[in-house]
């Protein structure tokens, strides 16, 4: 072909400079990860330290009662892990996306169709089968759900071109409004005035790890990540969509089915959402009312551009993300700010990033998720 096609070797996930140069070990990588992937987080919380000295507040004290309130008083570590179950599992679904140079927006829509459905259906379910049963088809059915409402942006990026930005926004916003309609309509109790589901009885949810009250959701999602990180490393599916993400061009010529590739993503990523917002209904509450939406979306688009899209490096930066929430809220009621004080952080936390990330790859001149990114909302820009 006449065409120069390009592809960064960076974009597919590999560092050979970084494995061949001086200090190229594998401690070496891990470290040049972890300062990568935590300098934007700490630059952040620097940041939001001299924003509350502004406001008046204690810094340290702030920062000190999110770590007591997430991570050292017993109940709260448990909420934290309990809150990385749902995080991890849309972590691994933006991942396979991603990697494949899929811009998955819609996360929050599909995520929660797998709730308002999980939430539905659990209470006649249960007093129609076994628990067990019960939990294995709510579970399949908000995967299935999430899967599903991926398949119009999908469809019309594989065979259209339609930039999927839009598309996956746009249908987002139909999922949760589909899922308000759904509790406010079939599925609203008639023992509350409060438009919600019937709530599944509490003996019957996910059961609790022995010992704790941490439910088996978080097994099933560290299970999943792992198996989303072996896929992406380790098989011939997942080369051929860091291929596609990389360079679609190259992926073609190398004779891959692009728009099959796309489909699969696309739908797959969406499972994930899905079964997502089953665990959350099935492991926490039990019950969903109208209008609920955690938003954990915008917060995840940080941390797996963080973690460099490694599924295994998600593991610990999803933790802190949970810790710095639940203890987050807790110490903003005490400082007697907003709990939209930590959107700020977070606000902070992707500005550092995009500018570490840039900073990088001005430096080694290659193309990175950051420009990857650019390219895609360029790509936007001109269609329009």
């Amino acid at each position: 072909m006449a065409g120069t096609i390009e592809v960064n070797e960076g974009a597919l996930g590999d560092d050979p400079k970084g494995a061949r140069g001086p200090g190229g070990g594998v401690l070496g990588r891990v470290w040049k990860g972890a300062v990568e992937g935590i300098g934007p987080v700490v630059l952040a919380l620097i940041a939001g330290g001299l924003l509350l000295l502004v406001l008046g507040r204690d810094p340290i004290s702030f920062y000190g009662h999110i770590v007591r309130a997430g991570l050292v008083n017993k109940s709260g570590l448990q909420d934290t892990v309990i809150r990385m179950a749902p995080l991890l599992l849309m972590a691994g679904g933006l991942i396979v996306a991603f990697q494949g140079g899929i811009w998955n927006i819609g996360g929050d829509g599909q995520f929660l169709m797998g709730a308002a459905l999980a939430a539905g259906f659990g209470p006649a379910f249960m007093a129609a089968m076994p628990v067990w049963s019960s939990l294995f088809l709510l579970c399949v059915i908000g995967t299935i759900a999430g899967g599903l409402l991926t398949i119009i942006p999908a469809v019309l990026k594989a065979r259209y071109g339609v930039n999927e930005i839009i598309s996956s926004l746009m249908m987002s916003f139909i999922g949760i409004n589909l899922a308000n309609l759904l509790i406010k309509g079939p599925f609203r109790s008639t023992k509350t005035l409060v438009p919600q589901t019937d709530v599944v009885p509490f003996a019957k949810l996910l059961p609790p790890i022995p010992g704790t009250r941490i439910h088996v959701g978080i097994v099933v999602a560290l299970i999943l990540i792992f198996l989303v990180y072996d896929v992406m490393k380790r098989t011939s599916l997942g080369l051929k969509l860091r291929l596609l993400g990389a360079n679609p061009r190259a992926a073609r010529h190398a004779g891959l089915n692009n728009s099959r590739l796309i489909v699969g993503a696309f739908m797959v990523s969406g499972a994930f959402m899905g079964l997502a917002g089953s665990v959350e209904i099935l492991g926490v509450w039990g019950y969903m009312r109208a209008d609920w939406n955690p938003n954990f979306g915008l917060a995840l688009f940080a941390l797996v551009f963080l973690a460099r899209l490694n599924a295994l490096a998600t593991i610990p930066l999803v933790g802190f993300y949970a810790a710095f929430s639940i203890g987050g809220h807790s110490a903003a009621r005490a400082a007697g700010l907003p709990d939209d004080f930590m959107l700020i952080i977070i606000g902070l936390v992707l500005l550092f990033m995009a500018l570490s990330e840039y900073l990088k790859e001005r430096r080694s001149g290659s193309s990175g998720l950051l420009l990857r990114v650019l390219r895609s909302l360029r790509e936007l820009r001109t269609d329009e």
